[in-house]
């Protein structure tokens, strides 16, 4: 989707530029396949805050999006495509030959009327955009969107606006992907992807424009941890302006976790071992 800037009139509209959603549908959403979603706030079950700068914004209803695309053999024709405030993502409403309608992630390229179908064989020119297969009968260097990493546990990887992953190889009984961070990794070849990338690509360079709409969308405010006292985060305190607490220590967040340069992934993780180059370039402990 084009980026739409605004004319200054406001001191808002100056730095606000939007996505235009040209072709999204203006009706509601298929109300069978929406629920409610309930606000946290970033609180658990206890009622402590486990995700901070949550709260307020908008309702929101949950659409139902079909990450598995378990229908297989049936053709399916693009009703509408809509606006998700749940995610980055538009979503393409699609009605199958037996009348069963569905949600999936729209990609770059489908519009209103296109057929797509899913199935576990395919001939040469049945690799269109929002087809899906598994990865052991896609060809070599196609662009890839909602691929799963477990067979039939439904899509988990490249899922966001802009997305998408090539398939590099399968041999030997792996499929070799490599992701949008440039990490390349094994993958089952029976686990299935959709052709294509994630379509509404320039969502990351809208701008907000102001504070307000963030709190629409349900952000609130962040504040610096060198702005805190030393009892609220460890780079806090200090005579004056200091870069944390006075000392020169690292940027920590509230609980230590270093902010800068750490990996976070553990290393006992066990899908560690179907990782062949992380996406710094560096490869894996104990590989050559």
């Amino acid at each position: 989707m084009p980026i739409k800037p605004f004319r200054p009139l406001t001191p808002s509209q100056r730095f606000t530029s939007l996505s235009k959603h040209e072709g999204l549908s203006k009706k509601r959403p298929e109300r069978a396949l929406t629920e409610p979603k309930p606000k946290t706030g970033g609180r658990n079950a206890y009622g402590r805050i486990t995700s901070r700068h949550r709260g307020g914004g908008h309702k929101q209803l949950y659409r139902i999006v079909d990450f598995r695309r378990d229908i297989l053999d049936m053709p399916a024709r693009v009703q509408a495509l809509e606006y998700d405030p749940n995610r980055t993502a538009h979503l393409a409403l699609v009605a199958y030959a037996n009348g069963e309608k569905r949600y999936i992630l729209a990609p770059k390229g489908l519009s209103v009327g296109d057929s797509i179908f899913a199935s576990n064989k395919a001939s040469l020119n049945d690799y269109n955009v929002g087809n899906n297969f598994p990865l052991e009968i896609i060809p070599a260097s196609t662009r890839l969107h909602c691929v799963e990493l477990i067979p039939g546990r439904g899509a988990q990887i490249a899922r966001s606006a802009g997305a998408g992953l090539e398939l590099v190889a399968v041999e030997n009984g792996r499929a070799t992907i490599k992701m949008p961070s440039g990490e390349l990794r094994y993958v089952n070849p029976k686990c299935r992807a959709t052709i294509g990338e994630i379509g509404n690509g320039d969502h990351g360079n809208q701008s907000l424009g102001k504070a307000g709409r963030s709190r629409w969308l349900g952000i609130r405010p962040t504040v610096r941890g060198v702005a805190m006292n030393p009892v609220d985060h460890p780079n806090g305190g200090g005579q004056g302006k200091s870069k944390g607490g006075g000392g020169r220590q690292q940027l920590v967040s509230p609980w230590g976790q270093l902010a800068k340069g750490f990996p976070t992934r553990r290393r006992s993780k066990s899908s560690n071992t179907q990782i062949i180059v992380h996406h710094n370039g560096r490869k894996p402990r104990g590989q050559k």
